[in-house]
């Protein structure tokens, strides 16, 4: 038998189809086994417990995408504030001022004037 790669996910039709199994052995009432990894108890641990992880998985798969929103919210706030603060700072000092460099605007006379292009005859 080739080794499992137990990093994947199964494919939800496998699962689907491990779980209508498991159904199906409920109505076999002459089951029985000695191995004990193939047993009705422990066939029932195992899917109680696969229920269990799911459940918890998509519990913290909801408190993160709230924390990303609120991460991304909190960013665009920030963002916005800087903005604002940047108005108030060229309202306040003026655009050539030492101020508005402080906080990474470029000054006005530092500013390269647009060059005019000159236009190229058509033959």
């Amino acid at each position: 038998m080739p080794t499992q790669d137990k990093t994947r996910r199964l494919p939800s039709q496998s699962i689907n189809q491990d779980i209508t199994s498991l159904h199906g052995l409920q109505t076999v009432s002459t089951y029985d086994t000695t191995r004990a990894d193939a047993s009705v108890a422990n066939l029932q641990q195992a899917y109680q417990t696969m229920l269990t992880q799911q459940q918890a998985e998509t519990e913290k798969l909801t408190l993160y995408r709230a924390a990303t929103d609120a991460a991304r919210l909190a960013e665009w706030e920030f963002h916005n504030a800087v903005l604002a603060m940047k108005e108030v700072i060229r309202g306040q000092y003026g655009s050539d001022s030492d101020q508005a460099q402080a906080v990474g605007l470029k000054k006005k006379s530092e500013r390269k004037r647009p060059s005019r292009r000159k236009s190229v005859a058509m033959a």
